[in-house]
């Protein structure tokens, strides 16, 4: 296998609204969806908890790091997911 041929994985931050970071490693095709559960798993939440969202944008759950052009050491924020209302 050539050395371009090598998927490296990224360390990716995840920073939640009270301020707990995680840090996964993932490779650029990784989606999201896949993330996001390990997060919510290790935050001891429910799947669909939290939104998140890099550079001000929400990323969907279909999206690969590559998609949204996440680089090395990147973080992502997740935030509270609001359900109903008034």
């Amino acid at each position: 296998m050539a050395e371009s041929d090598v998927k490296p994985k990224l360390n990716l931050h995840i920073q939640n609204d009270g301020g707990e970071k995680i840090t996964v490693a993932a490779k650029r095709d990784t989606k999201f969806a896949k993330i996001f559960s390990a997060a919510e798993k290790r935050w001891g939440k429910d799947a669909g908890t939290f939104k998140f969202t890099y550079e001000g944008a929400r990323i969907r759950p279909e999206q690969t790091l590559g998609d949204v052009g996440i680089e090395d050491d990147d973080t992502i924020d997740a935030h509270l997911e609001q359900l109903g209302g008034c």
